[in-house]
């Protein structure tokens, strides 16, 4: 199998775990499996927003589902969104840590294999210029250790790229991380992925933070391609930005050779899924809420990218 990935990608991002059950369902700690049944509804909730899509022409060969083994699979997520053509992706890694570790120990080639996703998907923090040198190593000797088994078995590697201000760099730009996100974080994210492919982490697919400038972009897109892989692409996070922000971040993207999507959590489903859980909205009208905000950002993408060909 090449490196790389051939053809759009735009994925509703639902995979949040830790987070999710705290901000909206106000749990901490491990959920009890009553817990477990609201929380894994609230996703499927999710899902059939994008199903909502697909009736409504979302084309299911560019559609992602990236969702949770821990509450997707109890709503069966993963296997309808197969069964309906969508490209599934699914993380591997342990939710809610700064240091990247695997959700399921030495076992995660199991659970992929039984899952059997199309991207098996890993969220890292990294800054090259981060203090904890040892914490960078050990996640680069993990996630070695994914890719090359991926790799090994003909599966495709989507990796979620954050890199967080180290106090010295947020210090720099008078603590404003406005100025952060424009001023230094892009040359940051280009570092992490050199230093990334330098160790011989070889990734399919990076999930990355958006930029305000094109040229940002271009060269993000560029350190992904170097050293002939030439097949390696990139989508854009959403961050749960405001739709402002994530319209402008796609459309600096859209138009740069080597994006061909996004994935996006939610800026799409928050504010719905809120609704429905505060008993404001009936669930068929957040469900179709979602898919009309998924749609959206579709269109956003499509017309930026449209209008750099024109």
């Amino acid at each position: 199998m090449s490196l790389g990935y051939d053809g759009k990608l735009f994925i509703l991002a639902f995979d949040h775990r830790g987070s999710f059950q705290k901000k909206w369902f106000g749990l901490e700690g491990a959920p009890t499996p009553e817990d477990v049944e609201r929380i894994s509804d609230g996703k499927h909730l999710i899902f059939e927003g994008l199903l909502h899509a697909l009736e409504q022409g979302s084309e299911a060969g560019v559609t992602g589902a990236l969702v949770d083994e821990q509450f997707g699979t109890p709503t069966a997520i993963p296997s309808q969104a197969k069964e309906r053509g969508l490209k599934l992706a699914m993380p591997v890694e342990k939710s809610g840590q700064n240091e990247f570790d695997f959700e399921y120990g030495d076992q995660f080639g199991d659970h992929i294999e039984q899952q059997d996703p199309d991207f098996s998907k890993v969220l890292v923090r990294y800054n090259s210029d981060d203090p904890d040198t040892e914490m960078n190593q050990r996640q680069l000797g993990r996630l070695k250790t994914l890719a090359d088994w991926l790799h090994e078995h003909d599966r495709k590697f989507l990796f979620e790229l954050l890199v967080p201000a180290t106090d010295e760099q947020l210090s720099s730009v008078g603590g404003d991380d406005d100025r952060y996100d424009a001023e230094l974080r892009p040359e940051l994210m280009r570092r992490a992925i050199e230093d990334i492919q330098n160790y011989g982490i070889e990734v399919d697919i990076w999930k990355i933070e958006g930029v305000d400038e094109r040229s940002d972009a271009e060269m993000l897109a560029q350190q992904t391609r170097v050293g002939g892989r030439d097949g390696v692409v990139c989508v854009l996070l959403g961050r749960g930005a405001s739709d402002d922000k994530v319209d402008h971040w796609l459309r600096q993207a859209a138009p740069v050779e080597g994006f061909v999507g996004f994935a996006i959590g939610r800026s799409i489903w928050g504010d719905p899924l809120k609704g429905f859980l505060d008993g404001s909205i009936e669930r068929s009208d957040a469900a179709r809420q979602i898919g009309q905000n998924y749609l959206r950002f579709v269109d956003v993408y499509q017309q930026a990218e449209s209008a750099a060909l024109a």
